[in-house]
C-alpha cells in the first residue's frame, strides 16, 4: 500500500513558538504524565493522540479514516495503544494546562483548550506531549519543529505525477490557456519557466511550506533568481485557496504539491480552469512523525508497523 499523505497549512501562531531553542518536549506537563509510557494495553481509550491533517480534504475523510485504521491496527499488532480515531479539531486534543512546554520549561504551542475548538492548530498537534503518530511538513520541521519529535518515516508517491518513492514536487499552476502545459521531468529536475513567471502575482498556502513557497524558492535561486521575479506576492491559507485564487483571476501562479494536485483535479471545480506550467524540483513528501518523548521501544514498533503498511 502506497501510504498516502493534505496541504501543508500550519497555524498562523506558528512564529510565535517555533525558532525556540529546547530538547525533549516535556514528559510531565500539567497532568499529562508519561503518556509515552503506555504500551501493551487496552485499545480502549488510549492516552495517546493521533492526525492524518495534511491530505484530510472533506471530499476524503472516509479515505483518511481506513488509512489511519490500517495504521490503527498495525500499530496495536505490535503492541501500542494506539487511539480509536484520529484528531482533527483543537477539541480533540487533550488540555495542556499553561501550554505546551519543552525540556527547559518554555512554551512551545499553546493549550490546545485555549484555541478555537472547530479548528486544528497544526503545531498543537505536532508538538503535543501525547502525540504518537502524525504528517508533518519538511518546512516547519526544518525551522525547529524537527527539535521537538522524532521521525518515524515517509510515505511513498508513486501514484502521483511528480512523485518518485519517498519524493514528490511541486506543479507550478497558472491559468489555462496562459502557458503551455507541461509533463513532469521522469529525472525530477526543476522545470521552472522564468520567462513565463516573470511579472505575476504569486500566491501560496503558507510561509513555512516546503511545497507551496521554500522548494521554489531554492529552485529560483539555483537559477539566480530569487521571489522578487514576481510582480505580487500573497499568503491564501492553502493549496486549494490557491488553486481558486488563480481560476478567479486573484493570483496567477502557485506551487501545488502533487498530491494535492492530484486531490483538486479529482474534488475541486475551480482545478479545470488552471494547469501545470512548470515544476519544482523532486524533494522528500511529508514525514511522519511522533513526539520527542515517545520511547525507543514505541518508536521502532512505529517505524516496523508503517514499513510492513507501506
Amino acid at each position: 500500500m502506497g501510504l498516502a499523505v493534505r496541504r501543508c497549512r500550519p497555524s498562523r501562531r506558528k512564529n510565535e513558538f517555533l525558532g525556540i531553542a529546547g530538547s525533549d518536549a516535556q514528559v510531565r506537563v500539567n497532568g499529562l504524565v508519561n503518556f509515552s509510557q503506555r504500551i501493551d494495553q487496552s485499545p480502549g481509550m488510549s492516552d495517546f493522540v493521533a492526525g492524518l491533517p495534511m491530505y484530510d480534504w472533506p471530499e476524503e475523510r472516509g479515505e483518511v479514516d481506513a488509512q489511519w485504521a490500517r495504521l490503527r491496527d498495525a500499530f496495536r499488532q505490535k503492541g501500542i495503544d494506539a487511539p480509536q480515531t484520529i484528531a482533527r479539531v483543537n477539541a480533540d486534543l487533550r488540555p495542556v494546562e499553561g501550554g505546551i512546554r519543552d525540556a527547559a520549561g518554555r512554551v512551545i504551542a499553546p493549550d490546545p483548550a485555549t484555541l478555537p475548538p472547530d479548528e486544528l492548530d497544526f503545531h498543537g498537534l505536532w508538538l503535543h506531549p501525547a502525540l504518537l503518530f502524525a504528517q508533518a511538513c519538511w518546512g516547519p520541521m526544518e525551522l525547529g519543529l524537527a527539535t521537538h519529535v522524532q521521525l518515524i518515516g515517509q510515505p511513498r508517491y508513486d501514484a502521483f505525477e511528480g512523485g518518485q518513492g519517498e519524493l514528490y514536487s511541486s506543479a507550478l499552476v497558472m491559468r489555462a490557456g496562459e502557458a503551455p502545459t507541461v509533463a513532469s521531468p521522469s529525472d525530477g529536475s526543476p522545470l521552472i519557466p522564468l520567462d513565463v513567471l516573470r511579472g505575476k502575482h504569486f500566491t501560496f498556502n503558507s510561509l513555512d511550506s516546503m511545497s507551496g513557497i521554500i522548494a521554489l524558492t531554492r529552485d529560483l535561486e539555483a537559477l539566480g533568481e530569487s521571489l522578487n521575479i514576481f510582480s505580487e506576492r500573497s499568503e491564501s491559507g492553502g493549496h486549494r485557496a490557491s488553486i481558486v485564487a488563480i481560476a478567479e483571476g486573484k493570483a496567477d501562479v502557485a506551487a501545488i504539491d502533487c498530491q494535492s494536485w492530484a486531490k483538486a483535479r479529482r474534488f475541486e471545480q475551480a482545478a479545470e480552469a488552471v494547469t501545470v506550467v512548470g515544476w519544482a524540483r523532486r524533494r522528500m513528501g511529508l514525514p511522519f512523525i511522533t513526539a520527542r518523548t515517545t520511547p525507543e521501544k514505541i518508536v521502532e514498533a512505529l517505524r516496523e508497523a508503517v514499513a510492513a503498511t507501506a
